[in-house]
């Protein structure tokens, strides 16, 4: 009997203990989740995991160009998952995922037993628990008691995260979370560092190399430990053979498969396409959130906040752009210009022979102060000396070519001398009537130089001003394309007294009646002057704006010749409204900006004015085609057989710094400029110089490009006349009998 009381009172001592260690649990979930030992994620954190999702920029044809962000990250929805990655990751990471509510009991008896008995197998946190961790990070330096409580928080965490989502909701929400290494952030990131794909591209072998880089981003790099990723990746695959995901035959013969990484490359601001773009639009939009807020009331943060921004640039013509550059530059124009000096002490710089020793050391200096190198130096109070020594001190570094980067030695002044060399370029193509920026190369290479030659730079325009003066001439309806003027040298007498006589190139029928078209084509400087001294400096500024230009104009007559300094923004904004009937519209980037939950926040509309009469346009359009039809625009014809209907005009300004090219077809508008990034390195003589040979050449090969693309369908026809018709006469031999008919006598004016 007391045997049996013993034994009563002991499982009642027993059961008691175990209800109380089980109310004492049930009591330290209920205050972990109350948040007595530390914040808990309320629902609407839950609802709204806070993360820096990358800002993502996408072409017109839905081709994610780039992100901003500080951790590269971006969202997507299960249904973007290929089945393989999702098996790949059940398989290795938590293969009763869709078993347990949150913490799988059967896998923390396992690794309890395991570390008891000496022979552990692996960690026991489910996929849930994990993204509770990312969700919400540990912190760092925790003791054992903090590491505790902090897992217990994670169970409860990963319960909630399993009553408010489903097991679908949840594995997307892990893999975007995750960090994969160089820079990535989430699979979308991953995919695209590594393999250059969408998470829905990824074959079988791919999903496994990342799903193996998840337990350990570093360790399992296969760009720095490929040894370690190729084992890692095959013991994944193992997994899923394992759990009946693929067969034996499919295991045998993807894991003796090499990891090819040759589309890898980190995703920052100097990788991809259209990279001067995205630099100019990143200020536009950082603008752009400081003046738009979120529900909150705080700024919208470019870095963080996941908006979508969806641009104008269509990624194919982009491309050919880049490529149109690149194979004239690098096959031609720069080979070009390093044969043209050869030899030459001061190469490529132009001054006058007493002072040119002087004038390149000065703009080196200047160069030198323009530095980020110095800028640096500087701001750590480095005295002048030693700056002077570190800039002549040889170090190793890697500089541009067009042949690939090379490896070299040399000091960093030898450094800015080499890059004085290189020609520089800038390209914007739009669409007439949207106003669409269609592609948009500022320069050779954003890597090694930043500026940018479509919207920040302004350079002198040369003749292609010159249409702006000819639209006064038409728009005042007393002269046509066909009107004839001496070409005679004009001249006009300034309020200061001086005499302003321009000269010519080309002394091309001197003293002979010439037509305006005439005139345009061959880029005729006389006839220039004429229409200058007929209105005035401020009439033809007046028009410029009109027509989108908004940079300083002098007043002075010199602007006829292309004095003035306009960005090729400006120039080919300027330029597009002839093809679009007269009215200016302004270049537009954007079609509309959505938030990470792809809500539209805001669309832009092309901003439009009139500017000119159809006519005016028209006609304009028919003194343009002059150019490529018989002027200075001829080898479009003659070399690059380009035979569709053009508008166009060149420009080569004053000792050859600056060479342009304005091309008009029905639905494009695109200019291209090429110079060095000093005026003072340019060509020495003008058959190189010229617009013709550094400018339209690119022109040429873009569009050639663009019209052999079959995806990218352009209309080859010609312009439209205006819709209420034409009452000017294009003609020039039936322009003439007319006038006949009309006053034998009288004949066109001639100014002298």
């Amino acid at each position: 009997m007391s045997e049996g009381r013993f034994y009563i009172s002991y499982l009642v001592k027993f059961w008691a203990l175990f209800v109380l260690v089980l109310l004492l649990v049930i009591m330290i979930f209920w205050a972990i989740a109350r948040g007595w030992f530390g914040h808990m994620p309320s629902f609407e954190e839950l609802e709204n995991p806070e993360s820096n999702l990358a800002s993502e920029i996408y072409a017109a044809d839905d081709v994610l160009l780039g992100t901003y962000y500080i951790e590269n990250r971006s969202n997507i929805n299960f249904n973007e998952l290929p089945e393989n990655l999702v098996n790949a990751l059940l398989a290795t990471e938590d293969i009763r995922f869709y078993k347990h509510a949150g913490v799988d009991m059967k896998a923390l008896f396992r690794v309890s037993y395991g570390l008891v008995s000496g022979n552990y197998r692996g960690g026991g946190s489910t996929i849930t628990q994990q993204l509770a961790k990312n969700l919400f990070p540990r912190g760092e330096n925790l003791s054992k008691a903090q590491l505790t409580v902090r897992k217990l928080k994670e169970w409860v965490t990963a319960t909630k995260l399993e009553k408010n989502y489903s097991k679908e909701e949840i594995i997307a929400m892990y893999l975007n979370t995750v960090p994969f290494g160089h820079q990535s952030f989430g699979i979308k990131s991953a995919a695209l560092t590594f393999f250059n794909k969408t998470p829905d591209s990824l074959n079988l072998e791919e999903a496994a190399v990342l799903i193996g880089v998840v337990n350990a981003p570093t360790f399992y790099s296969p760009v720095r430990n490929p040894e370690r990723s190729f084992d890692r990746r095959n013991l994944v695959l193992r997994q899923m053979e394992k759990y009946g995901f693929i067969d034996e035959v499919t295991y045998d013969s993807v894991s003796q498969l090499p990891i090819d990484l040759t589309r890898f490359g980190i995703q920052d601001h100097t990788a991809g396409i259209a990279r001067y773009f995205r630099e100019y639009l990143r200020a536009e939009m950082k603008k752009w959130c400081r003046n738009h807020t979120k529900a909150d009331g705080s700024p919208y943060n470019l870095y963080k906040d996941g908006l979508r921004i969806y641009t104008t640039i269509d990624s194919c013509m982009q491309k050919h752009a880049e490529d149109a550059v690149k194979e004239h530059l690098a096959l031609d124009l720069q080979p070009s210009f390093y044969e043209h000096w050869k030899g030459y002490t001061y190469a490529p710089f132009v001054f006058e022979p007493d002072v040119i020793q002087k004038e390149v050391e000065n703009v080196m200096k200047r160069t030198v102060r323009r530095t980020e190198r110095y800028r640096k130096l500087v701001k750590r109070d480095v005295p002048e000396d030693s700056i002077q020594m570190i800039f002549y001190t040889p170090v190793p570094m890697r500089v541009f070519s067009w042949n690939g980067e090379i490896d070299t030695v040399m000091t960093p002044m030898d450094s800015i001398r080499y890059y004085k060399y290189f020609l520089q370029a800038g390209l914007m193509s739009m669409e007439p009537h949207s106003g669409f920026v269609r592609a948009y190369v500022g320069g050779i290479d954003y890597y090694y130089f930043k500026y940018d030659h479509v919207t920040q730079g302004r350079r002198q325009v040369g003749s292609t001003f010159k249409p702006f003066l000819y639209t006064l001439a038409m728009q005042e309806g007393e002269m046509t394309p066909c009107y004839k003027v001496a070409n005679i040298q004009y001249t006009v007498e300034l309020p200061t007294g001086d005499v302003w006589a321009p000269r010519n190139s080309s002394d091309d029928r001197i003293g002979e009646m010439v037509t305006l078209k005439w005139a345009l084509a061959n880029s005729n400087n006389w006839i220039s002057a004429f229409l200058m001294k007929r209105y005035s400096p401020l009439s033809v500024i007046k028009i410029t704006r009109k027509m989108g230009v908004t940079s300083k104009i002098p007043p002075v007559h010199a602007i006829a010749l292309g004095s003035a300094d306009l960005s090729l923004y400006e120039m080919v904004g300027g330029m597009n409204t002839f093809s679009n009937r007269g009215v200016h519209v302004k270049p537009t980037f954007i079609t509309r900006i959505e938030d990470k939950n792809a809500n539209v926040i805001e669309s832009f509309i092309p901003d439009k004015q009139e500017a000119m009469n159809e006519e005016t346009a028209f006609l304009m359009l028919a003194l343009m085609k002059g150019v490529v039809e018989s002027g200075t625009g001829i080898r479009l014809r003659l070399t690059y057989g380009f035979n569709h209907p053009v508008a166009g005009k060149t420009g080569t300004t004053q000792n050859q710094s600056d060479g342009w090219f304005m091309g008009i077809v029905p639905e494009l508008t695109t200019g291209v400029w090429i110079g060095c990034e000093d005026r003072s390195a340019h060509f020495r003589t003008i058959t190189l110089g010229q617009g013709a040979n550094m400018a339209l050449p690119i022109w040429a090969i873009y569009m050639q490009k663009l019209y052999d693309d079959p995806e990218i369908l352009i209309d080859k026809g010609d312009f439209t006349p205006p819709l209420q018709g034409l009452s000017i006469e294009l003609d020039c031999d039936q322009y003439d009998l007319s006038r006949q008919r009309e006053n034998p006598v009288d004949k066109d004016e001639i100014e002298f």
